[in-house]
């Protein structure tokens, strides 16, 4: 297992810049610099890292994101990391680099161990290019990363990963088939909540969906599959919030009842 506490210091090629509320916008031909594009408030996706000439390919869920608020945080491959970044123009500084110590496969072990050493050993020089961000060290490795877009809440399948009751979140059972799909067409919500197949009429509006009630198979299943099910009902003849954070949705009741769910790749 692995612990990454180095501080991580990366070079940005643009940082999301305040807008002048005095200005408008910059006219063609006027002579100044083309806006920069924002590298903060955008989920990137690792490609790949280049270290000595060979190339390592990512493996899924590797990506780095920064907030506004000055927060990174984001995933090596098999460990999830966190950071302070103070952005300062076009450079970003992580400091009090955490993560967690996981044991996973050989590859992506092998590959979070060279990604960390690739941010961590030297300044990172960045460059924008659309949806592609390349930080580039001073001997010439570099990491690429592709924007990658948010997950449509309609008709999007979303694995359900947790349940929560009362703001207490707890993990679904392993291999618990609970998932939802929103249809805008029918207004429908269908899925599976652990055991049993749903279908619910549902109405979105401002933030909130407001979730029929629900129609549902009869089939009997293992007990922990079946209190899954049950505190997914719950969700049901009712109106949740919904907060929907690139490929992460989350649903919550009035009394802190609610799931979170991930889009299926």
């Amino acid at each position: 297992m692995y612990r990454y506490k180095q501080h991580m210091t990366w070079t940005a090629a643009a940082v999301l810049i305040p807008l002048l509320a005095a200005c408008g916008s910059e006219r063609a031909g006027s002579g100044s610099a083309a806006a920069r594009q924002p590298v903060t408030g955008v989920h990137w996706a690792v490609d790949s890292v280049t270290v000595d000439g060979t190339t390592h390919r990512a493996p899924a869920g590797a990506h780095v994101e920064i907030d506004d608020g000055g927060t990174a945080q984001g995933s090596y491959g098999c460990n999830q990391f966190s950071a302070r970044a103070d952005v300062d123009g076009d450079r970003i500084r992580l400091n009090g680099t955490r993560a967690t110590e996981k044991a996973c496969t050989d590859r992506p072990m092998e590959f979070e161990r060279t990604l960390a050493r690739t941010l961590t050993g030297s300044t990172l020089t960045s460059e924008v290019d659309g949806d592609r961000l390349t930080l580039t060290t001073d001997d010439g490795d570099h990491v690429t990363l592709t924007k990658e877009a948010d997950a449509p809440l309609y008709g999007t399948t979303w694995q359900v990963t947790a349940v929560s009751a009362a703001g207490a979140a707890g993990p679904l059972p392993k291999k618990a088939p609970a998932h939802l799909v929103f249809d805008r067409g029918s207004g429908k919500v269908t899925g599976r909540l652990g055991c049993n197949h749903v279908t619910a009429d549902a109405t979105v509006r401002d933030g909130r969906i407001t979730l029929g009630t629900p129609s549902t198979t009869r089939m009997m299943c293992d007990a922990s599959l079946m209190r899954t099910e049950k505190s997914l009902l719950k969700l049901f003849d009712g109106t949740v919030s919904y907060r929907l954070q690139h490929r992460t949705l989350t649903l919550t009741s009035e009394n802190g009842d609610g799931l979170t769910a991930v889009a299926a790749a």
